[in-house]
């Protein structure tokens, strides 16, 4: 008697695993397809993020460009639609696509106010780009949207039904929040109108170093002071990079240099936008070898921006020592 009671609780509690195995996966291979989605999305926000920032594109490309990108989102939220959630996810399901659709119309609203804005005099830029900024706020909602009604909803509900091992994706589609803006599209619907009706942006071009700072000491590097600097694996320098000048830029090039043999360490960043009399912070990371018990000049370049005559801050370099 005892023996098979033994074996009928032994089976209840493989019955259990077996359904709990199965929950784990069915989770799983949801929030699995959840991520290729996210990744995709992510992938054409970068790619927005390019359209609205590269030099020289007329009007038609750009909204050539917004309607491709608007139909491969499409696709995305086509693709979100035909998932299979697990039951207690349906709530937080509708949510991750009410995201998907907003970076949609977000889109798909950019691209009919470049449109619609074609024929515009150059007076018109600031209605332009307030215009632009409210098709744009409709994506940083979609991120909004799905960090905090898709994500914390269902990793709150991945907590309450005990399940571990199994990440909710993680989304920004856009990439420089000023985007949403409209200080920063006046500029660029200014930039692309120009490049349309054959003009170009008027006003005095410029960049420079604004300052360099050592993580995660906080030291300030000064080009006439020696500094020494702990080694380790936090280690970081954070440029500051200010647009000098009276006109928007983009794509502006950021280097670091160290010094060493055989080969220097040569670190590039490239900073998205730049306002006029904006400045923004670049991070340079990773130094797993360093030259240690020498002084070297660390050398910090911006590259000059198209039209940019006084480049004499262009260039910093840094007497420093590595420690370790």
């Amino acid at each position: 008697m005892a023996f098979a009671i033994l074996v009928v609780v032994l089976l209840v509690f493989w019955v259990q695993g077996c359904r709990d195995d199965q929950k784990q996966d069915a989770y799983q291979d949801y929030m699995t397809e959840v991520g290729q989605v996210a990744d995709s999305s992510t992938a054409i926000g970068r790619d927005l993020g390019e359209v609205l920032t590269t030099p020289g594109l007329k009007q038609a490309d750009v909204v050539q460009r917004l309607n491709g990108l608007v139909q491969q989102q499409q696709q995305n939220v086509q693709r979100a639609q035909g998932l299979d959630p697990p039951g207690p996810l349906l709530a937080a399901h509708e949510h991750m696509l009410e995201s998907l659709r907003f970076y949609v119309n977000g889109m798909q609203g950019l691209s009919d106010v470049f449109r619609q804005t074609a024929g515009q005099n150059a007076d018109k830029a600031t209605e332009a780009g307030e215009l632009l900024a409210d098709q744009a706020r409709r994506l940083i909602t979609g991120d909004i949207v799905w960090s905090d009604l898709f994500r914390e909803t269902a990793t709150a509900q991945l907590r309450r039904e005990d399940i571990s091992g199994v990440e909710v994706p993680e989304l920004q589609f856009v990439q420089d929040p000023d985007l949403a803006t409209q200080e920063t599209m006046t500029p660029i619907w200014s930039r692309v109108h120009g490049a349309s009706t054959g003009g170009t942006p008027t006003g005095v071009h410029g960049s420079g170093i604004a300052g360099v700072r050592v993580l995660p000491s906080g030291q300030q590097l000064s080009p006439g002071t020696e500094t020494t600097i702990t080694a380790s694996t936090d280690l970081a320098f954070e440029v500051s990079v200010k647009n000098t000048g009276e006109s928007q830029e983009v794509g502006v090039e950021t280097q670091l240099t160290i010094p060493k043999q055989p080969k220097s360490i040569v670190k590039k960043q490239t900073i998205e936008l730049i306002d006029a009399g904006e400045t923004k912070v670049v991070t340079f990371r990773d130094f797993p070898t360093l030259p240690f018990g020498e002084k070297v000049n660390l050398r910090v370049d911006v590259k000059p921006v198209p039209g940019e005559t006084n480049t004499s801050n262009n260039t910093v370099e840094f007497p420093v020592f590595f420690s370790v």
